[in-house]
């Protein structure tokens, strides 16, 4: 029965190219469609030769149409495409009421295979690439929906279909275009890091440079110009106004100057931590336990620093953390908590380390969060990733995962990173070398930092900078107890600014949990491990149904659908945050995948956690709306818990 022809015609057959230096050439072959295999085999004088060649039914994974390349000869107008498990066939029909007929007997074997694709490549694989989408590799993944996957896989699943897929796929929101106004109205901004630019309508910002802004309509993106008159979108974020228009108060630019003077002045020493939060510097203290111990930071106020300092009473074991506000006098001299003033800031902290005067204690013992870190230009910029591996050396493995070894090691001697390299057999170079080409393309604060790859030889090193508490899911399960809600929160929060620029920048992560989160020396908390991040367009990306995925972390449209997009990762965030906040717990410990599914589609939720308290889990349960649309951005998001920190940073 299995053997029956269905479908027999001679078509012409395009080389296969399975090594990169044959020839293209084009042969006539004898098709027979069986219920088991297409088959093709020499044809001369009106007789079937021998078999040249056979595709399993079962293992075919599309069938489609192709597009026409340019100045195709009229022997080659009506091609379709056989994707299969191992390979890629290009045929040509005769017409196009021959090419309809194998279209529809194919389409017919194959509805009921368990991996059809639901997109596919509309172009030719020539000279190394796809003529669609240029992708290099011909297992890349299909560029384009493949509308017929729609009727083929609902007519056989027992799932709800797909709903219809729309003729042009709605694109995000096109960025204003504005005119630039006089320079004399322009409000100034500094920008507070470096960006490098994601599309041809943003700019490069360079941390500590001006620029005017044109246009801030837009609360994620504004429009500005660089002093050299270069013109682009940059997310807001990265940019802090030094200044308003001339119907609104002006910021005074001695002192800001005078600002940026006194950071320098300050950052030098070692009781100076920077930008870090109340709750981080909490921690430090609190791990260092000793009377005094104390730090400088920056203040949620700009401009105004704040001096945090540990006090151990002798009623209490825990001590507390005490923060003071640098406040300034008219005369622009400093004083803390009694009127002693002095014209610096080093000089106060000296004043301090002696005599208390008014603190709860003297300032004892600097806790300094200068870790030996890469300089945040090191090997970048110029396109420079590639590294010398005979400058890196690997002292003790940290862990393993399911695809990757990573080791701490030195660079030039001098600076700690971290080294990931690939398990033989896990994953292929080409999805190694995709991963770092993605960190290639993203630099924030909250996102764990390349410096670059060593891919000359194998195995191929992906250098990361080190973070020196491991993953935050070990964090939790082991120093949990030690964390306050407020730090908690902080996590959070870290890892939210991570995913909103993330989502500015229309990159899907789909792996987003605690175990792909890492934790510094401070308490920082980025985001890592991009092996399976995705740029999209058009903030849906959907892959092959053999694609594995953490069904836990897993909205609805993912293990429905394979739909990913912002959403379904603003899904995870919020499995993320009832980790953190049970301080690593597995979501849904009682159920295995099959059944996580089943309840979930029911519409089951996670439990509210004990340290959770009812504003931060309504946070987390909008976060897993059935409907993708009317979850939360993560930029929203961010805004929530800016609003719940405000009344706890100093």
């Amino acid at each position: 029965m299995d053997n029956k022809t269905i479908l027999e015609e001679l078509l012409l057959k395009k080389s296969q190219q399975k090594k990169k230096i044959s020839p293209i050439n084009y042969k006539e072959r004898l098709f027979v469609l069986t219920k088991a295999s297409l088959s093709y085999y020499e044809y001369d004088k009106e007789k079937r030769g021998s078999k040249k060649g056979s595709i399993d039914i079962k293992k075919i994974r599309c069938v489609e149409t192709v597009s026409l390349e340019e100045s195709t000869p009229p022997a080659r107008q009506y091609p379709f495409q056989i994707v299969y498990k191992d390979g890629l066939l290009y045929v040509y029909a005769a017409s196009e009421e021959s090419r309809n007929r194998w279209l529809t007997a194919l389409h017919k074997e194959i509805k009921d295979n368990s991996d059809l694709l639901n997109k596919y490549h509309k172009g030719f694989f020539t000279n190394g690439k796809f003529l669609c989408c240029n992708q290099t590799c011909k297992a890349a993944p299909g560029c384009t929906i493949w509308e017929k996957y729609v009727g083929l896989h609902c007519t056989t699943k027992a799932v709800k279909p797909l709903p219809p897929v729309p003729q042009t796929l709605q694109k995000r929101r096109s960025l204003p275009q504005v005119s630039s106004p006089d320079k004399s109205v322009l409000k100034v901004a500094l920008a507070q890091c470096n960006y490098e630019p994601t599309g041809k309508s943003t700019i490069r910002l360079v941390k500590s440079n001006k620029y005017y802004v044109l246009k801030e309509e837009n609360s994620d993106w504004w429009q500005v110009r660089d002093l050299e008159g270069n013109e682009g979108f940059v997310p807001s974020s990265y940019l802090r106004k030094l200044c308003v228009n001339d119907d609104e108060p002006r910021e005074n630019s001695s002192a800001s100057e005078n600002s940026s003077a006194e950071e320098q002045s300050i950052a030098k020493h070692d009781w100076y931590a920077g930008n870090i939060s109340r709750a981080q510097s909490e921690h430090l203290l609190r791990q260092k336990g000793k009377e005094g111990a104390f730090m400088v930071r920056k203040s949620s106020q700009v401009g105004m620093y704040t001096v945090s300092v540990f006090s151990k009473a002798p009623e209490s074991k825990k001590g507390a953390v005490k923060h003071y506000h640098v406040h300034r006098t008219t005369e622009n001299n400093y004083y803390l908590a009694e009127n002693y003033c002095f014209e610096s800031i080093p000089k106060l902290i000296h004043y301090h380390q002696h005599n208390s005067a008014g603190m709860v204690t003297r300032l004892r013992h600097a806790v300094s969060t200068q870790v030996n870190k890469v300089p945040a230009t090191a090997s970048l910029g110029n396109g420079i990733w590639e590294l010398k591996r005979e400058e890196i050396v690997l002292l003790r493995e940290l862990g393993s995962g399911q695809f990757g070894v990573v080791h701490l090691g030195k660079w030039k001697g001098q600076y700690d990173v971290a080294i990931k390299m690939i398990k033989e057999g896990a994953m292929s170079e080409d999805e190694f070398i995709e991963e770092a080409q993605t960190m290639m393309k993203l630099n924030h604060p909250k996102l764990v930092r390349l410096y670059g790859i060593c891919s000359k030889s194998y195995p191929i090193y992906l250098v990361t900078e080190y973070m020196a508490n491991g993953s935050l899911l070990s964090y939790l399960r082991s120093h949990g107890k030690e964390l306050l809600p407020l730090q908690l929160l902080e996590i959070c929060y870290d890892i939210c600014d991570a995913m909103a620029f993330l989502e500015s920048c229309q990159f899907i992560h789909r792996d987003l949990a605690a175990r792909n989160c890492l934790v510094d020396s401070n308490l920082t908390v980025k985001v890592s491990d991009f092996g399976m991040t995705r740029y999209v367009l058009d903030d849906l990306y959907i892959s092959s149904l053999g694609t594995k995925f953490p069904v836990k972390w897993s909205a609805p449209e993912v293990f429905n659908y394979t739909k990913f997009s912002s959403k379904s990762d603003v899904w995870a965030f919020g499995i993320l945050m009832w980790e953190v906040f049970t301080l690593g717990k597995q979501p849904y410990e009682l159920y295995d995948n099959m059944q996580v599914i089943e309840k979930v589609s029911q519409g089951f939720r996670l439990y509210r956690p004990q340290l959770v308290s009812d504003i931060i889990y309504q946070i987390m349960y909008n976060c897993w709306h059935e409907q993708p649309e009317k979850r939360p951005s993560f930029y929203q998001l961010l805004s929530f818990f800016e609003a719940l920190k405000e009344d706890d940073r100093a």
